[in-house]
This record gives C-alpha cells, structure tokens and sequence, in this order.
C-alpha cells in the first residue's frame, strides 16, 4: 500500500493465556471500571469506557506515544475486543512497554505482561516490510461484565510533522481523549471530520481535543463506511514563525504533497531495454491508444502482487521499487505496479502519472488537510488523446483528459474502475500540475447485467429453463470475480444456490461462464429443471411467478427507522423471461405493470401474453448516490414496491 503511516485492520490469531490471579489493576483503569455506563440497544456488544493517546514531539523528530485503553464486555460477542495492539515500524521506532489487565466481574484481576506478547509481522503477504505489531489476547478469558484495558509507551523517528487519531469505532465510547505536546513555541493544527469542528484545550505546548458520550455505530446495510462515520482528528504542527524543521516534513497545500510525491515516484520510472522490447511485443498488433493502454495494463496486472517496505517511517515506504527492478523480478506492491506502468507506457510515449487515492472509502479524503497519511493505495492517470473514449477519463485543468485505471485490481480492466474507488478525492501526482481531483463514476449502463430467460412449463407446475447473461463493467467484474477465485466445483454450487433461491429443490444441469476480461464483458449461460415450481391448484389453475431466479444486485431495507445515509452505487439490470404456456391452458389473471421514477432509480416491468407464450420484463437502473437518512422512507418504499412487483404471480387456467 501507498502509506503505512495510517490506521490499519489486523487479523489477530486467539493465543492462550495463563489463568487469573490476583494482581493489582492501576488506578486509571479500576476507575474507567467504576463508571457506570447507559443502557444501549441490544446487540451493542461492548462499551469503550477510556480510549487515550498521548504524543510527545522532540525538535529532534523523536516522537514518545502513550495509549491507554479500557473497555468493558456486554454481551459474549464483545470478547474479541479484550485484545491490546501496538504497531511500531522495527527500523525507526520500538515498543517501549505493553502492559495489559482483565478484572473480571467478580473483582479479580489477571495482569498480562511480556510472557503474553506476540511480536509478528504487520502484513504476512510482504517479502520484507519492517511494519510489526504487537498485541495481547485475552479475548478467551474475558466474559459478560468484564473489563479489559492496556497501556503501551512506543518510541519512534519519523521525518513527518503530522498525525491522525480515531476517538471512535463502531462501539459506543465514553471518553475519548488526544494529547499532543511540542517544543517550546511549536504550535499545532487540527480538523475534525466526521463530528461537528472542536477547539482543543491549550495549556503551555500541549493541546488537548476530547470527546465524550459517543454512541454506537450501529451496522446498516448500504451504510458509509465507519471511517466516513467516526470522528476523527487530522493534526498537523509546525515550528516557530516561517521557519522550517530540518527534522520534519510539514505540507500546507496539495501542492505541496504532490511535489514531494513526485520527487519520490519519477526518479523509479525509467524503462530499460528488456522491459522496451517487452512492450513493443504485446503492443505490436495495437491498432488504437486505447488498445496499447489496455495491453500494458493486462500485462501490469499479471505482475504478482507482494509488498516490500522498507524505510517506511521516512516516507520509503511511499517510495516505489525502480521500474526495471519490478519488471525483471515480475513483483509489486500498488506503487510498483503503477510506477511500473508508466515506465513501459513511456516507450510507446504514452505519459501517465501515479494517483494517491484511498481504497475501500470513496468519502475518506478530505480536501481541508493536504497530507499524504489520506492515502492507502495508488493507482495511475493515463494522459489520452480526445480519440480514446472510456467512462472513466476526466479532465484535468492542466494536463488534459486522464484515463483512470487500478494496475493492482486484476478483475478491472482499463476503461473500468473499481467500485470502491469512484468518486473518490484522489491526488494526481505531477509536480506542481498535481490537484485532487474527484474520480469518476462511471454510469449506469457501464455496469449492467442483460438476462435471457426461456422457460418451459408443463401442465404439472414443472419447469425447465435456460439463462443466458450478458455483463458489463463492475456487474462483470462481480462475475469475474467468483469465477476466477473459486474452485470449478465451488462456483457450480454458487450459482446452484442462487437457482434454488427462486426454484426451491432446481437441479442445475449446465454451467457454462466465459470470461472476456479484455473486453470488460463476462457471459454465463445456465440450464436447469424443478419439479412442482408452479401450484398446481384444484386441478385447473396454475399460479407462478415470473421473476423465477433473483437479481444479482440487491438492497434490503426493512427497518423502519434508519440512523445512516444510503449509499447507493452504479448498476443497471434488465430481464426478459418467456415462458412457454403448458398445452390446455390460457392466462387468466397477470399482475399490473409497475413504472417507478426516482432521482436516484427507476423501475418498471412489463406482461404479455401472446401465442401460447407469457413474456415478462423487468428494468432496473440504480444511480449512484448518497442519500440523507431523512430520505430513507422514500427509498425503502421504492425498493419494497419492487420486492413487491418480482413476487406477484401470474394465474393460468385450464380451458
């Protein structure tokens, strides 16, 4: 990834520990113990009583951090947060201390000391990365009631005069509390996102943000992602007056990120000539631009992905592998394997540049803080003449139009972008041309799924079928997806349940996908029979629903009160099913047809019965939006008007 420098997700093995004994819990931790909490809604699985940082800056780029952590157990679920975790970089920083403590309800106390620390690597993919972690599990012996809490003193060396702190996650927190103290006449920055703006408390060089009574994130589906939710504080400081800190790195404009990230990627970016020949190779039959890019992206996609940082702390770890090194050794992380890019696009003189972006929260970056510590990946801006058209190039105010492209997601072909990753305030690193820019969203009708259906019905309620689909964009990139990271074995039965949702008891006899990465196209045609599909009633009527198999995309929103905003993505999907009427049998009742309008969707569906067939269609097309939660009633009713329409059935009658 683009910065190690940011909060990270950790998948922490359970470890055994020692049974309790009778030690002593300090006194900041049997008093977050001693508070009384409120009642939260159920499923709440545990309450942050105390989450702390204090850091204190050196004019020498030494930084001293103490983290203090307490919380308590609710419900059994909640174990898992009884685990104490502390990441350090092994070349320029260290743990100094790691304590932790479990007092149980009962009052007895476990104290869990260096005999219970695991040291281990932070991301066991890499080759080489001088990113730890240390932790602590106690999660197994912690219970209903119990009270978890640890404290970590870390030391570490780093060039960058800036910092993010979380107050939250998706638990409820009591208090909530960051401390930054500087050198003498220092003075300190800091945006608040997610949480209406808050002045720190200033005495002498250290400042103080702090939060109270914050309430659960509750999960919902189709929600912004926590970090889009939780409060956070970006700090930046700096030393007196317009001077500069040879120690630290300090950036007041985007600018300013931009030329230092580019001082950093262009000197990696030259090709040789091994890697020259190489591109004149799978290029040579290219007839457009679109189709070179799209070449050298196929090729930069196969390049494994693995990770190699080092020097992280001083911005190594932001720094991509020479071009010819990834080539030769056909390895990278997403720097490389942009960098890589545009080093083999240069020989055919195609310019790009490397993108700062954050993956996996399209609303992360914020443009009021210019830093890189925004950014956990990088992607790439292709410059394109007008002659290329995909949905993904947008114009710059300076370099011109820009095709957007993900080198490190292999199911997303040039042209395309993942859905994660669009609309997103990324950074197009170019000097002092670089500007965040919003990346695009690519319509509709880029992402749409087309359904074929041909369905026998015999006068028994059976029914024989065969699908045919057609997809394009991030719906074929699903597709792709299951496809190529399943076992053949795997996948069959993916698609046999999804069958059987609709047609209880189907046996699915023919499987055939066919994968056009190239083309951004994925097709799969399906067979398979049930037994008993319609009701057979009273021996003359026979009642069916038309919508026999499930769409692909779907929203549920059942509940009546919502807490989040929706957000919706980009998809279009149409079917047309026709279905062969048994011998003897006309229809004798069709539901209504539906025509919905939205400005985030619309839907309608559509019967008719004509020569011994009934032919039914449905039409989705959903806009990518974020919509407020004051809207939700709207938005629930549009999408159970649609549950609605795909469950009324059609009633044939014996003539």
């Amino acid at each position: 990834m683009l910065s190690r420098l940011i909060g990270f997700c950790f998948i922490i093995s359970l470890t055994s520990v020692p049974a309790l004994a009778n030690d002593e819990a300090p006194a900041w931790l049997q008093a977050a113990a001693a508070m009384s909490v409120p009642t939260y809604e159920k499923g709440v699985p545990a309450v942050v009583l105390q989450k702390e940082q204090h850091v204190t800056v050196s004019e020498e780029g030494r930084i001293t951090t103490v983290t203090t952590f307490a919380v308590r157990i609710l419900l059994r679920e909640g174990r898992e947060f009884a685990r104490a975790s502390e990441f350090y970089e092994s070349d320029s920083g260290k743990v100094k201390e790691m304590k932790a403590w479990l007092i149980r309800s009962a009052g007895q106390t476990k104290k869990y000391g260096k005999d219970e620390i695991v040291d281990t690597v932070e991301d066991p993919d890499d080759v080489y990365n001088e990113s730890r972690l240390k932790f602590i599990d106690a999660s197994k012996d912690a219970d209903v009631g119990s009270v978890f809490g640890y404290q970590t003193t870390t030391e570490e060396k780093t060039i960058f005069s800036q910092g993010i702190w979380s107050f939250q996650n998706r638990l409820p927190g009591m208090l909530s509390r960051y401390s930054l103290t500087l050198p003498q006449g220092w003075s300190a920055k800091g945006v608040i996102f997610n949480h209406p703006n808050l002045e720190p408390a200033v005495s002498g060089g250290t400042y103080t943000w702090e939060m109270r009574n914050l309430p659960p994130i509750e999960p919902e589906p189709s929600s912004p992602m926590v970090s889009s939710m939780a409060p956070r504080l970006a700090v930046s400081y700096f030393p007196p007056g317009d001077t500069q800190s040879a120690n630290f790195r300090t950036f007041a404009t985007w600018t300013e990120v931009s030329e230092w990230l580019t001082g950093l990627h262009d000197p990696q970016s030259n090709p040789d000539e091994a890697m020259a020949a190489k591109v004149r190779q799978i290029t040579a039959d290219c007839k457009t631009e679109l189709d070179k890019i799209r070449a050298v992206g196929r090729y930069v996609q196969t390049i494994k992905y693995i990770s190699i940082d080092i020097g992280v702390s001083r911005g190594g770890g932001m720094r991509p592998h020479p071009a010819a090194e990834v080539f030769a050794k056909s390895y990278g992380d997403c720097k490389d394997k942009a960098n890589l890019m545009r080093a083999m696009l240069k020989v055919i003189n195609i310019t790009a540049y490397p993108v700062g972006i954050h993956s996996g929260d399209p609303q992360y970056v914020r443009e009021e803080w210019a830093s890189p510590h925004q950014f956990n990946h990088c992607i790439i801006a292709i410059k394109v003449s007008d002659e290329t058209q995909t949905a993904t190039v947008i114009a710059h105010p300076k370099l011109g139009r820009l095709l957007i492209f993900d080198a490190t997601d292999g199911d997303t072909p040039v042209g395309d972008l993942p859905d994660e990753e669009q609309g997103s305030l990324a950074l197009i690193v170019a000097g002092s041309f670089g500007s965040l820019m919003r990346m695009p969203v690519t319509p509709p009708e880029a992402n749409g799924l087309e359904r074929q259906s041909e369905v026998n019905l015999d006068s028994e309620g059976a029914i024989t079928a065969a699908l045919h689909e057609r997809s394009v964009g991030q719906a074929a990139v699903n597709e792709r997806a299951g496809f190529r990271h399943l076992s053949r074995p795997e996948y069959n039965q993916m698609i046999q349940s999804w069958i059987t949702r609709g047609a209880s008891g189907a046996k699915v006899t023919k499987v055939d996908p066919e994968d056009d990465a190239s083309a951004g196209r994925f097709a799969l045609e399906v067979e398979f029979a049930a037994q008993n599909y319609a009701q057979l009633m009273q021996n003359r009527l026979l009642v069916f629903k038309p919508a026999i198999v499930s769409r692909r995309e779907s929203l549920t929103l059942t509940d009546a009160k919502r807490m989040q905003p929706i957000v919706l993505t980009s998809h279009a999907y149409s079917e047309t099913v026709r279905v062969k009427l048994p011998a003897g049998f006309d229809v004798d009742e069709m539901p209504d047809p539906v025509k919905l309008e939205t400005a985030f969707g619309s839907y309608s569906t559509s019967y008719e019965a004509k020569d011994g067939q009934l032919v039914f269609t449905r039409k989705l097309v959903q806009r990518a939006s974020t919509i407020p939660v004051e809207q939700y009633d709207s938005v629930r009713k549009f999408y159970e008007r649609i549950r609605a329409a795909e469950q009324a059935p059609v009633v044939l009658t014996k003539k």
